[in-house]
């Protein structure tokens, strides 16, 4: 798949996904930014930057922020947060910055087992001795939040296959070996804490029919099949006088480029 075609599925409702969904990823960014010790002076660049509430939070802790994202539409809300920020529109793959030109990099969910060109782009941005960090889902059948997710499986058989290859870097040894394939020293696998959130059933419904997943599954089923299955897919976490909140695994990994 052409990285343009991204903004067809991530795109479409862009303000819908930053608003409702991605708040939601901030303990995700937080603990990222703290594990890769993000201070004042750092040049740090979010591959498959999206909205760009990431770039923001690392601005807020000092670093001079760049990000490059595959919409067009998801980036014109994260210049709108990040002024001042080179954002670029473009392929992960080919970003076109400088050799050697960041301390940092991340990427949140954004970096996938099929993308290795990406990582060894990354590893080509980075300088020597810098780091960058990946977080990748874990199993959702294994976690209680990944009920959540369920109505991504409307999508074609295909499409759901496609999307159990991308998160592949779960399987013990993968992420490692995605690193050191790009010359990449790999740590551990750490679990990363992620918390889906939202108001009410409604509120979840839209939020999750923003990502490219739900863009998948709606033009298979339909929007009233899609609505229908996060209808039933949120019953367990609804509860009077509170928000549907719900813990979904994510694993997060720190490569280094050799000095």
């Amino acid at each position: 798949m052409s990285w343009q075609m991204v903004d067809e599925g991530w795109g479409r409702k862009a303000v819908d996904w930053a608003t409702l969904a991605e708040p939601h990823a901030v303990r995700e960014y937080v603990f990222v930014h703290r594990l890769l010790d993000v201070r004042p002076g750092v040049d740090l660049l979010d591959v498959a930057c999206g909205a760009g509430l990431s770039l923001e939070l690392a601005g807020v802790a000092g670093a001079r922020c760049s990000g490059i994202d595959a919409s067009p539409r998801l980036v014109e809300v994260a210049r709108l947060r990040n002024p001042g920020c080179d954002i670029r529109v473009g392929d992960m793959a080919e970003s076109g910055f400088d050799d050697a030109s960041f301390d940092l990099v991340t990427s949140f969910r954004g970096i996938w087992g099929t993308t290795p060109a990406a990582i060894t782009e990354v590893a080509r941005v980075l300088r020597p001795g810098g780091r960058v960090a990946l977080t990748f889902w874990g199993d959702m059948s294994a976690t209680p939040g990944g009920r959540l997710l369920a109505p991504f499986r409307l999508a074609t058989q295909e499409q759901v296959g496609h999307q159990s290859a991308m998160v592949a870097l779960k399987a013990p040894g993968a992420a490692a070996a995605f690193l050191a394939g790009a010359g990449l020293e790999p740590g551990e696998l750490v679990d990363v804490p992620f918390v889906m959130e939202y108001a009410d059933a409604e509120h979840y419904a839209r939020g999750l029919a923003a990502s490219g997943p739900a863009f998948e599954a709606i033009q298979t089923a339909g929007e009233e099949a899609f609505h229908a299955a996060c209808m039933d897919a949120v019953q367990p976490f609804l509860r009077d006088g509170l928000p549907i909140r719900a813990t979904i695994r994510l694993f997060g990994i720190v490569g280094t480029k050799p000095a």
